[in-house]
C-alpha cells in the first residue's frame, strides 16, 4: 500500500528535528532542554500509534510505502514501509527512546549534546526498522554507531573510552561482512537494485552455495548486533559503562536490529537458512545456557542484565531457526518482550546507581522498607524476565518452545533448562535487593520521583498487557508471520 502522505518520512525526521531544535536552544537552560527532547520523543511515539491505529493487520504486503530515488546508477533508493515484522519495533523504538529521556535527569553537563544524540540515535533506529531498501539499510545500521560512540565515550563509567572503542569495532568489523555480503547478493541476483522485494524475489534463485555463502556474511553482521554466542564481547563492558539510559536503547532496541536484519535475510535467502539451520539452533542454545550461566555468576547489576541478554536473545534465535509459523511467532514476541523487560530492568538499577553509586548486590538489603515504589516495578521486572505466566515473556518463550519441539524434538529442553537458571538468579537478585535488615547507608536513599514512576509504569504495564491480553500484538504479527511459514513451506 503506498500513499500520498509522507508518514513514515516524517516520523523518521521528527526526532532529527528535535536534535536541530535542541542547537538553537540556549546552553545553560538544562530543564528546557530536556523536556524539548521530551516532547519532541512524545511526538513520535504519537504519531506511531497513529501507524499502529491505522494498520491494517491483514494485509502481509507493505504499508504506508515511500519511494525516493536515491542513486539510480547503482540502483539504490530511499524507500520505507512497514509490515508486521517492522511495525512493533518502530513502537518499541519509540516507547524506550521517551524512556530513556525520562531517565536521563542526572545528565547535566553537555545536556545539549547528549539529547540531541539521543535524539539522532532514536532517527537512525527507526530508519533500520523502516528501511525497504538494503542500501538505506546499511546506512542506517552504520549511522547507529556513530551517536552511541560519543554517547559511551562522553557520558560512560570509569572505562567509557575502552567500551566505547571495543563496542566500534566490533560493531565494526561485523559491519564488514555485512556490506561485502549485500554486494554479493547484489551481483549474483543482477537484478540492478538493492530494493529488498527485488532481492527476496531473486535470492531463492540462487543456487544452494551462493545462498549459503551471502548469508554466512549477514549471519556474521547481524550476529554481532543480536549477539550471538561468541560474537558477544562488547555487549558485557558496553552496558556496564554505558550511560543506564544509553543501556536501556542499547539492549532494548540495538540487539533487535540484529534479529530483525537476520528474519530479512532469512526470506531473501530460504535455501541457505534450511541448510544452516542446524547451526543456527546450535548457536541458539549455546547462548541461551552461556549467557544465563555468566549471569547468573555476577555481583555487578548491569553485568547480569547485559549477560542475561544473550540468554534471551537466544530464545529470539532459536525462533527464527525453527523456521516455522510458531517459532517466528515466539522469536518476535521476545524481541517485544526483552525490550521491556530489559528497558525497566535498566532504567530501575540506573535509578538505584544514581542514588547510591554502587551497582555490587552484597552491598543492598531490605530496599522494599525504603524504596517500596521501587521494589514493586523491581521484582515484577525480574518475574518478567524469567517469563512467569501472565507476563509477555511468557507467550514467547511458549511459541518458541512449541516451534522448536516441531523441528528438533526434546532438544528444546535446553530452552527450559535456560528458564530455570533465569529463575535462579532473578530469585537470588531480589532477595539479596528486598529481604534482611536495612543497611545504615542506605537508610535515606529516595523513592522513584513522578517521572521516574511514569516510566517504570509504563514498561512494566506493557509486559503484563501483552502477557494478559496478547491477543492484539499476534495479530499484529499473524500475516506476515503466515508468509514467512508459507515460504519455507513451500521451499
Amino acid at each position: 500500500m503506498t500513499t500520498d502522505t509522507p508518514l513514515l518520512s516524517t516520523l523518521l525526521l521528527l526526532p532529527v528535528l528535535g536534535a536541530a531544535v535542541l542547537g538553537t536552544l540556549p546552553k545553560g537552560r538544562i530543564q528546557l532542554v530536556r523536556w524539548t527532547a521530551i516532547t519532541f520523543a512524545s511526538l513520535t511515539l504519537l504519531l506511531a500509534c497513529g501507524l499502529l491505529l491505522g494498520f491494517d493487520a491483514q494485509a502481509p504486503g507493505l504499508q504506508w510505502f515511500e519511494r525516493y530515488s536515491w542513486n539510480p546508477l547503482v540502483g539504490s533508493a530511499v524507500a520505507l514501509g512497514l509490515d508486521g515484522f517492522s511495525l512493533p519495533l518502530v513502537l518499541l523504538t519509540s516507547i524506550l527512546a521517551l524512556v530513556a529521556l525520562l531517565a536521563s535527569r542526572g545528565i547535566r553537563e553537555g545536556a545539549k549534546g547528549y539529547y540531541a544524540l539521543m535524539l539522532i540515535l532514536e532517527a537512525a533506529t527507526l530508519g533500520v526498522f523502516m528501511a525497504q531498501d538494503w542500501s538505506i539499510f546499511y546506512v542506517f545500521w552504520e549511522l547507529v554507531l556513530i551517536p552511541l560512540f560519543f554517547l559511551i565515550n562522553r557520558w560512560g563509567g570509569k572505562n567509557r573510552q575502552g567500551a566505547a572503542l571495543n563496542f566500534v569495532l566490533y560493531t565494526m568489523g561485523g559491519s564488514v561482512f555485512l556490506l561485502v555480503a549485500l554486494l554479493v547478493a547484489f551481483d549474483a541476483v543482477g537484478l540492478h537494485s538493492f530494493a529488498m522485494a527485488d532481492l527476496a524475489t531473486g535470492g531463492p534463485r540462487l543456487d544452494r552455495e551462493t545462498q549459503i555463502l551471502i548469508f554466512l556474511g549477514l549471519l556474521i553482521g547481524f550476529g554481532v548486533k543480536m549477539p550471538v554466542f561468541p560474537l558477544h564481547g562488547w555487549l558485557p563492558l558496553a552496558h556496564v559503562e554505558a550511560p543506564s539510559p544509553v543501556s536501556i536503547l542499547l539492549s532494548g532496541i540495538l540487539l533487535k536490529m540484529g534479529s530483525y536484519g537476520l528474519i530479512r535475510a532469512a526470506q531473501m535467502l530460504p535455501q541457505a537458512v534450511i541448510a544452516l539451520q542446524t547451526l543456527l539452533a546450535v548457536l541458539a542454545m549455546i547462548s541461551l545456557l552461556y549467557g544465563g550461566l555468566l549471569a547468573w555468576r555476577q555481583t555487578d547489576l548491569k553485568a547480569m542484565v547485559a549477560y542475561s541478554s544473550v540468554s534471551h536473545m537466544g530464545v529470539v534465535l532459536l525462533g527464527i531457526a525453527a523456521l516455522n509459523v510458531a517459532g517466528l511467532t515466539g522469536a518476535l514476541m521476545q524481541m517485544v518482550a526483552h525490550g521491556l523487560v530489559a528497558g525497566a530492568l535498566f532504567l530501575l538499577i540506573g535509578l538505584l546507581y544514581d542514588r547510591t553509586h554502587t551497582r555490587e548486590i552484597g552491598h543492598y538489603s531490605s530496599l522494599v522498607r525504603v524504596m517500596p515504589r521501587f521494589a514493586f516495578f523491581t521484582i515484577l521486572a525480574f518475574v518478567a524476565a524469567v517469563g512467569l505466566p501472565g507476563t509477555a515473556g511468557f507467550i514467547a518463550e511458549l511459541h518458541a518452545l512449541i516451534g522448536g519441539y516441531q523441528v528438533w524434538g526434546g532438544w528444546v529442553a535446553v530452552l527450559s533448562l535456560g528458564m530455570l537458571i533465569s529463575a535462579a538468579y532473578a530469585i537470588r537478585t531480589v532477595g539479596r535487593l528486598f529481604t534482611g535488615p536495612v543497611r545504615a547507608e542506605m537508610a535515606g536513599v529516595p523513592d522513584l520521583r513522578p517521572t521516574e514512576f511514569i516510566a517504570a509504569g509504563l514498561l512494566t504495564t506493557a509486559v503484563l498487557l501483552l502477557g494478559f491480553f496478547p491477543t492484539a500484538l499476534l495479530q499484529l504479527l499473524g500475516a506476515s508471520v503466515a508468509r514467512f511459514g508459507a515460504l519455507f513451506g513451500a521451499v
